[in-house]
């Protein structure tokens, strides 16, 4: 069987009966002598491990006591890699740890810029489903601005006004007339999809060189901090596009509860009557962090086309706006759970796709769910109970 490597570039191969574990640098500067550990008994230990952790979070639960973090992150853990020892099992050129892990925080940007747009414009009480929308609409006009420029960072640069665009309609609807918020999210999902379809057919199908050739976002590694086992390769050999990411995640978890605006905003997400009578414009409020939060899904559309070098196509985005929802929910409204929550559905799709590509029993059809039940499994049973903020998709008049 195989197993995926525990640190950077490590492998398994194996036969029936045993695995050989494998570690090495990128540059085969530091290498630890191969290690032999028997296949199936390491898959047993594994899953007995988890389910001596279920028996235990069972008994804490029945005695009304609390469990510590640590436990569902080591059940996680330990299903994951009893399940990789059997679905890896015996291929020549198997999953290594560091490869998912990049392809798990590529696939998670969308998702983490999209959650981020979402707590924006709910912390300050507008509902946004149309984070679909925003993505696909910051998708386009990236590549269309980076191939009629041919620079990835203008391409970058656009995004987020094709986002804060699909915002400003949101907002003139919900704030303005105060039409339903969820209404109004949906049909502009259906209005994007629809507008960027027909360019698509009928602008960029016609002239890809020039409109539809965007070029990529070129990597920036950190001198030292690239070069670290794991580490290196997954967060400090990146493009600009995934620093801004952890920046912007850094900033709104500061100014969210540690600033005078993030402190009106969720004033104006709670209690607008409140924030009203203390002076504070609670629509005004509104209308710039709903067309802010646009803006911010806009650059995570920019993760489709600019940051992989590649071209627009229909319905690119692939429902990734809605595992931003549950994201956000999952993350309690809170810019650094938001992160971690997105992270772990785009580490879900990274597996489904390197277990596909590898070959695997696994049928392909489930490995394409495994993002949405990941997503469905998480919102349901591990967020208990969380509360919305209070004015959340009420509209606001004095």
């Amino acid at each position: 069987m195989g197993l995926a490597s525990l640190l950077a570039f490590g492998v398994f191969t194996s036969g029936s009966a045993e695995s050989t574990f494998v570690i090495s640098t990128p540059s085969d500067a530091w290498q630890i002598a191969p290690v032999t550990v028997p296949s199936r008994l390491t898959a047993v230990v594994l899953s007995l491990v988890a389910l001596g952790l279920a028996a235990f979070v069972a008994v804490r639960t029945r005695a009304r006591r609390r469990v510590g973090v640590w436990v569902p992150v080591v059940f996680g853990l330990c299903v994951v890699l009893s399940f990789l020892t059997w679905a890896d099992a015996g291929k020549v050129a198997p999953i290594t740890l560091t490869s998912l892990l990049v392809g798990g925080l590529v696939l998670s940007i969308p998702l983490v810029f999209g959650s981020l747009a979402g707590l924006l414009c709910e912390r300050s009480g507008i509902i946004n489903i149309a984070i679909e929308g925003q993505l696909l609409a910051g998708a386009f006009l990236a590549a269309v601005v980076a191939s009629m420029t041919s620079n990835a960072y203008a391409g970058l640069v656009a995004a987020p006004v094709a986002g804060a665009l699909v915002s400003v309609l949101l907002a003139f609807f919900s704030i303005r007339y105060r039409v339903n918020q969820i209404i109004v999210g949906v049909v502009l999902n259906g209005l994007v999809i629809g507008l960027t379809g027909f360019l698509f057919s009928a602008v960029l199908s016609d002239n890809i060189p020039l409109l539809n050739s965007p070029p990529r976002l070129p990597v920036l590694p950190i001198p030292l901090l690239s070069e670290i086992p794991v580490v290196g390769p997954v967060l400090f050999r990146q493009s600009a596009l995934v620093y801004l990411m952890f920046v912007i995640v850094v900033l709104l978890q500061v100014m969210l509860f540690r600033s005078r605006w993030g402190l009106r905003m969720r004033s104006v997400g709670e209690h607008p009557k409140a924030a009203d009578t203390v002076g504070i414009d609670v629509n005004r409020t509104r209308w710039r962090n709903t067309v802010l939060g646009g803006a911010v899904a806009g650059l995570g559309g920019a993760a489709f086309t600019v940051a992989l070098g590649l071209a627009f196509t229909k319905e690119m985005t692939g429902g990734k706006g809605y595992i931003a929802l549950a994201a956000m929910i999952l993350g309690r409204w809170n810019p650094r759970g938001a992160l971690v929550a997105a992270l772990l559905f785009g580490f879900a799709d990274a597996l489904g796709t390197n277990l596909s590509l590898v070959g695997t029993p696994v049928p392909p059809q489930l490995l394409a769910m495994l993002p949405y039940v990941a997503t469905i499994f998480a919102v349901a049973g591990l967020v208990g109970r969380v509360r919305a903020p209070a004015a959340e998709g009420i509209p606001y008049g004095k």
